[in-house]
């Protein structure tokens, strides 16, 4: 792969995941629009973080950013797995929530400290350290200030998929519910 495509679909993914994102959080949660968005969400960070770990113009070598990008396909892939399999019953909701809440929250980081280090007077480093620091601090406000508003077990119980237990009923249920 070239450089070109490569810089191309991890910029392209990333402003598609940041509009998809953003539109999740303005749409009704569990609703057929919050869930078409979800995916458009995932898949476009999957690019983006997948595509990041391709990119060593920077260093040269597998660097923090790539560390970073690894957290971020975990908190993803946490965040989709539980609400796509419904697991661990009970609790899979609230897992959901916070796990995509984080997804989100580190990758608007990753934007303001890129975006940082392009200010001509901004020191490489700091400039890093500062914007993901302050962009984690206020995203984990406001994550604590959105942990009270739903009712994660009682929603997650009401749903008929978490009837049954474990990770092959969970599937079986996935594949009869396509």
């Amino acid at each position: 792969m070239t450089y070109q495509f490569l810089s191309g679909l991890h910029l392209g993914s990333a402003i598609s995941a940041l509009v998809f994102g953003l539109c999740i959080f303005l749409t009704r949660k569990g609703s057929r629009l919050h869930k078409q968005l979800g995916y458009a969400y995932s898949f476009n960070m999957l690019a983006l973080n997948l595509s990041a770990l391709f990119i060593y113009r920077l260093t040269g070598h597998f660097g923090p950013f790539h560390g970073a990008a690894l957290a971020s396909l975990l908190t993803l892939s946490a965040g989709f797995i539980s609400a796509y399999v419904r697991l661990p019953q009970g609790q899979w909701l609230q897992r959901h929530d916070e796990f995509m809440n984080w997804s989100y929250v580190g990758f608007v980081a990753a934007g303001v400290s890129e975006a940082m280090t392009r200010l001509p007077s901004a020191p490489f480093w700091p400039a890093i350290a500062i914007s993901t620091l302050l962009v984690f601090l206020l995203g984990g406000i406001l994550i604590g200030m959105g942990r009270g508003k739903y009712n994660f077990e009682r929603l997650a119980s009401t749903n008929k998929s978490d009837a049954q237990a474990g990770l092959a009923a969970a599937l079986k249920r996935r594949r009869a519910d396509c």
